[in-house]
């Protein structure tokens, strides 16, 4: 099995989104597409891996936000089989209510951000059971429900690596500052935690983060992360019970975070692209709308 990781350049970055182009016994599978807006960029990085995108059949999405699967529907009208959890399948048949949902969020600029996503035929649009698999040349992709940063979540395993999508969280260039994929609406610290104990006990070594890239110290990184995502609950938890409005606990979000990174070593620079992939005030809002709800 070779996996090739293709970075997207999502805002003519690099390093923000990564989509996985996996190969074995002569068959070709893709894990996350990426946004439509970097659709050609990713045709060109599977070209450029030797691959016509043409010969890829089986496409795995973790989750249906635009920055994991928005070209999916693509791959799926020129014969790509779209593989996902049950809870997200409608979606990316008809994906009407999503692109609406993500309209409102991000009014003109959605169109640069995002660009299309197309929608997937019925046919080719196939629901996974947790734990269900699927055989690639000489591997079997199986999907775990990981629920936390979405209930609508699937991790897959091939072997003794995983692709986690969101719910090990955005870490950039290997720094030590991991930030906690939160945005909402359906961020669940407790379905979260779950879900990273779950990959955790499963001994992985390496994770292939969609932001970004593998991940080798897989023990450090789950026992972190699972820290981040208790403490930010815990600080906006705190936060809305004495009062703080949405508007300043996205200001104290943000500041908050930026002081952890800097902690972490993480230079301005990278901050600044870390705030690109994972939005603070996106984040504050997702778990700030779980505290909402826990009332």
């Amino acid at each position: 099995m070779r996996i090739h990781t293709l970075d997207l350049h999502f805002l003519g970055i690099p390093g923000l989104i990564a989509s996985y182009l996996v190969e074995s016994g002569g068959e070709y599978a893709l894990i996350e597409t990426g946004p439509g807006s970097t659709l050609e960029t990713l045709r060109s990085a599977i070209r450029a891996a030797g691959v016509d995108e043409s010969v890829i059949k089986k496409v795995f999405v973790t989750h249906i936000h635009l920055d994991h699967a928005g070209a999916a529907g693509w791959f799926a009208q020129i014969g790509a089989t779209i593989y996902c959890h049950p809870n997200a399948a409608r979606h990316l048949i008809d994906p009407t209510k999503l692109i609406g949902s993500a309209r409102m969020v991000y009014g003109d600029q959605m169109d640069a951000l995002w660009g299309k996503m197309l929608p997937a035929p019925a046919g080719l649009v196939i629901a996974l059971q947790d734990e269900e698999r699927v055989k690639l040349g000489e591997v079997e992709i199986i999907a775990w429900n990981t629920p936390g940063h979405a209930r609508h979540h699937h991790a897959f395993i091939i072997g003794d690596v995983c692709f986690p999508g969101d719910v090990a969280g955005a870490r950039l260039e290997n720094s030590r500052y991991l930030s906690v994929t939160a945005a909402p609406p359906q961020f669940d610290p407790v379905a979260y935690v779950h879900s990273v104990d779950r990959l955790t006990a499963a001994g992985f070594q390496s994770l292939y983060l969609t932001h970004f890239g593998r991940v080798d110290d897989v023990e450090w990184h789950l026992s972190a992360y699972r820290k981040r995502i208790t403490e930010i609950h815990a600080r906006v938890a705190a936060d809305f019970r004495s009062g703080v409005s949405a508007e300043e606990n996205r200001t104290r979000y943000a500041t908050d975070e930026h002081e952890a990174a800097m902690r972490a070593g993480v230079d301005e620079a990278l901050w600044q692209k870390c705030e690109r992939a994972n939005l603070t005030s996106m984040c504050a809002d997702g778990v700030r709308l779980f505290c909402e709800k826990e009332q």
